[in-house]
């Protein structure tokens, strides 16, 4: 645990970057800086929500119980916040959160955070900016994940990994099949012989984790497609 130096941060969001200096100085003595190996949870699903979560770097999953096992809601990259619906919405937290590679979470105390927001509208109106954007987002996969196959899920959750995670064609896939399989609600079977036929087909290639998209045109075709 680490005591973070927020006015000399090069990760601030967009809201803390409206931060008066006082108020950074502010921010510095309620707020501690914890560092996650892939795999360590977060926060967990239905344990108390008594801070703010500021993934400053690394990558996350949310994820929250059904009625036959984890969801995976959505891939959080730095930098964003984590839990800000949950947290503001009740005392628990209705979801998880658990790192996907090695992460840094900045933890600042919900009662300052709460008091930025009642005194500095600036930075209130960025917050709600950043809920308005993520819930369009979440319209949007979701509208589309129940009216694609199999096949356009699996292509769509690709081209979002490298457009959007990585920001490049090749990558390591962050998720195993289990997890893929959860995220586009399908089997594990299923998973892997879809991966096998894009690859056969020449769209892809995986060599153990690491993924490269050979055919994006294509890839992008069965998204569409579904």
């Amino acid at each position: 645990m680490a005591n973070p130096e927020c006015r000399l941060c090069g990760l601030k969001s967009p809201a803390a970057e409206l931060l008066s200096s006082s108020e950074l100085e502010t921010l510095e003595l309620n707020c501690a800086q914890i560092n996650f190996k892939k795999g360590d949870v977060i926060f967990r699903e239905g344990t108390l929500a008594t801070n703010i979560a500021y993934l400053k770097s690394g990558l996350v999953k949310v994820h929250m119980k059904g009625p036959t096992g984890d969801k995976i809601l959505r891939l959080m990259k730095a930098p964003t916040y984590l839990g800000l619906p949950t947290t503001f919405g009740d005392k628990v937290n209705h979801y998880s959160a658990t790192a996907l590679i090695d992460s840094h979470i900045c933890f600042i105390s919900l009662d300052t955070f709460r008091d930025f927001i009642f005194k500095n509208g600036s930075f209130a109106y960025e917050i709600i900016l950043d809920l308005c954007r993520n819930e369009l987002t979440d319209y949007q996969k979701y509208a589309n994940m129940s009216q694609k196959q199999l096949p356009g899920r699996l292509a769509e959750i690709l081209l979002c990994m490298s457009h959007e995670v990585y920001k490049s064609n090749r990558f390591e896939l962050p998720l195993n099949n289990n997890e893929l399989s959860d995220f586009i609600s399908t089997s594990r079977e299923s998973v892997s012989r879809l991966l096998s036929d894009f690859a056969k087909e020449g769209i892809i290639s995986i060599n153990k984790k690491e993924l490269t998209i050979l055919k994006e045109d294509m890839l992008e075709k069965i998204s569409l497609k579904g």
